[in-house]
């Protein structure tokens, strides 16, 4: 963890989406382990028993996010148990398996734009008036792909690149009542990507040795970033999409 103050995150309520997993569980468990309250949401059933050691400071919501009804239920939960949202962490997310547009059929498309897009749009817009009240920080899950091609096909490269557009002109409107940042990961080794490491691994070692640090990154080094992020430290920072990629857009 970054050098933050140990009690920054106290009674802090944190709402994180894609909390079965991934890096956003990595982020979940991240803002327990600093004192926060958690309220976790992702479409998987299974995922709600890990959390139980965390007691009453962790919340779980099973439901899909792309779908309005769902963003306001879960908003409703949340408000209802912890009676506050501090942090927002829009981390759920779906690749398209890189397909070029001749490849991509209308409901891939449609099934990565709203799994992707559409669900930070219901979230962030039904969080909001309590962010506002509570001055709070909305972290959106950007993607090198929000920045350049090549890390997705094309429903993810667009689904990221509108992401940052949301980020960038969420944080200009709202300047000055709510703190507003994006992270863009590079090859970040988490389920979403398993297909990468499956038979001989050739795709895996493809994207490692493509990065200038030659290796992929874990999801708990997106978490500890997020952490900064969601601090005090990181309040002057307003709209910046941050990317976490090993040196993949330096080339």
């Amino acid at each position: 963890m970054t050098d933050l103050n140990k009690n920054e995150f106290l009674n802090r309520v944190v709402f994180v989406t894609g909390a079965a997993s991934g890096i956003g569980h990595a982020q979940a468990i991240a803002f327990l382990e600093a004192g926060a309250k958690v309220f976790g949401v992702d479409i998987q059933k299974d995922f709600l028993p890990f959390f139980s050691k965390y007691g009453d400071h962790f919340k779980g919501f099973s439901g899909d996010v792309s779908k309005k009804e769902t963003c306001l239920k879960a908003v409703e939960v949340c408000l209802s148990h912890f009676g506050q949202v501090d942090i927002l962490l829009n981390t759920a997310g779906k690749l398209d398996d890189y397909k070029p547009l001749l490849e991509t059929d209308d409901n891939l498309w449609q099934e990565i734009l709203t799994t992707n897009l559409n669900s930070i749009y219901y979230l962030t817009k039904a969080v909001l008036p309590t962010l506002i009240k509570t001055k709070g920080t909305v972290i959106n899950m950007c993607s090198i792909a929000s920045l350049v091609a090549g890390g997705g096909g094309i429903s993810y490269t667009v689904s990221k690149h509108a992401i940052a557009g949301f980020t960038k002109q969420l944080a200009l409107d709202y300047a000055e009542k709510i703190h507003v940042v994006g992270i863009a990961p590079g090859a970040i080794q988490t389920p979403m990507n398993a297909a990468d490491f499956a038979g001989t691994g050739e795709m895996a070692a493809w994207v490692a040795d493509e990065t200038p640090v030659k290796r992929w990154a874990q999801a708990v080094e997106v978490a500890d970033l997020t952490l900064f992020l969601a601090s005090d430290k990181a309040r002057y920072m307003q709209g910046n999409i941050i990317p976490i990629d090993g040196g993949w857009l330096l080339k």
